[in-house]
């Protein structure tokens, strides 16, 4: 048949890019030397902020968490913003303010797209550090995480330093995948920064140099978006300044948030996500994802058509396979990393929900709106 030699020509196409870029991830995850920590006394002052709404279930873990970091007193500053909460969110913030921690209180008559840009930008206009770390409002991290932070840019001396993410106190089996998945992303952006070609990083574990923010404009000309403050931001710094973003492999480092509890709040998160590719200025990185989409619609295509012809049901089968082996050598040193080398099994379940998934996001995150803290964005 002809139509099936055409399907298997460009279905091998697909396959072989595929494979060439997470091998290039491989590649890229093995540059990033891990880092030692040194016992030195941190010179840098540094502002950590949180934008936070409605947290109040989760903040309280997240204020003792940066409270006991054992980094010096008086280098650090803690700042949140309460981005118009309406439950006691503020409140408990202003409960801990004898322990040094500040509260902005975000007053904003008119609507924004970007609240939490909004956010970050006047934390920032009234921080007084040298280093600017931002981290989220459910998050978590271990007592070494700020000194950590510190030692590696000053030992390196990166504008941006980018530095992991995970997730933990999984609950069922919808979790437990979307740690996997979720390595899988964090592994990724660490990769494309061991590769010098940055592509993502995550807001919840980000530093950058106060100056850095400034000099790059801050977050203009990416405002009118509600997300971005992570990746479009190191877009903007690793266009201005090359080889000087940095991705902090320790796992003192790791910021630890939770899943989402279920589809539909899972789904809205990947769309917001999804939705900041529409402004990448670097045209490979979107030439690349289409790539990556076209390749997982060739898998359903070939599925589907495998159902009427056993042809291109071997054609699905082939590239699933070759999708799990290559991912799999990939996963391997991102979840040993991590200390979560036991997600591993949930891989061959996982591909042929996760070929749906980036389907449905490709599309579904770059149309349309969706809902946001309690809000409907764009």
């Amino acid at each position: 048949m002809e139509v099936l030699t055409v399907v298997s020509y460009l279905s091998s196409f697909l396959t072989l890019i595929y494979l060439l870029v997470v091998f290039g991830f491989i590649r890229g995850w093995h540059r990033l030397v891990p880092f030692k920590y040194k016992q030195t006394m941190g010179k840098t002052s540094v502002s950590i902020i949180i934008a936070a709404r409605n947290e109040a279930g989760n903040i309280h873990r997240t204020i003792e968490a940066l409270l006991a970091q054992d980094y010096n007193k008086e280098l650090t500053e803690i700042i949140f913003i309460d981005d118009h909460s309406t439950d006691n969110t503020a409140e408990i913030i202003l409960s801990y303010a004898q322990a040094g921690v500040k509260l902005i209180s975000l007053k904003e008559d008119q609507a924004l797209n970007s609240y939490k840009k909004k956010a970050i930008q006047t934390a920032i206009g009234q921080a007084k550090g040298r280093l600017i770390i931002t981290t989220d409002a459910d998050c978590r991290m271990g007592v070494h995480w700020l000194k950590t932070i510190v030692a590696f840019y000053e030992e390196k001396g990166y504008k941006m330093i980018s530095s992991p993410v995970a997730y933990d106190e999984e609950k069922s089996f919808f979790e437990r995948s979307q740690s996997l998945e979720f390595l899988y992303l964090i592994g990724l952006g660490a990769s494309t920064i061991g590769n010098n070609m940055p592509s993502t990083c995550n807001g919840a574990n980000l530093a950058y140099e106060r100056e850095a923010f400034y000099e790059v404009g801050g977050f203009q000309g990416i405002d009118d978006l509600a997300s971005g403050d992570d990746e479009l931001l190191l877009h903007k710094i690793a266009a201005r300044y090359d080889k000087q973003i940095g991705f902090l492999r320790n796992r003192d480092a790791i910021v630890y948030t939770h899943a989402k509890p279920n589809l539909g709040e899972f789904l809205q998160q990947r769309k917001r996500w999804a939705s900041k590719s529409t402004r990448y200025k670097n045209k490979s990185i979107i030439v690349l994802g289409v790539f990556i989409w076209f390749f997982n619609l060739s898998i359903l295509l070939n599925l589907l058509a495998g159902v009427f012809f056993i042809g291109f049901l071997k054609i699905a089968l082939l590239q699933l396979v070759l999708k799990i082996a290559i991912e799999l050598l990939f996963l391997i040193d991102v979840t040993k990393f991590a200390r979560r080398r036991s997600l591993l099994v949930l891989l061959p379940v996982l591909n042929v929900l996760h070929v749906l998934y980036i389907i449905y996001i490709g599309v579904a995150g770059n149309s349309g709106k969706y809902n946001w803290k309690g809000r409907m964005v764009k």
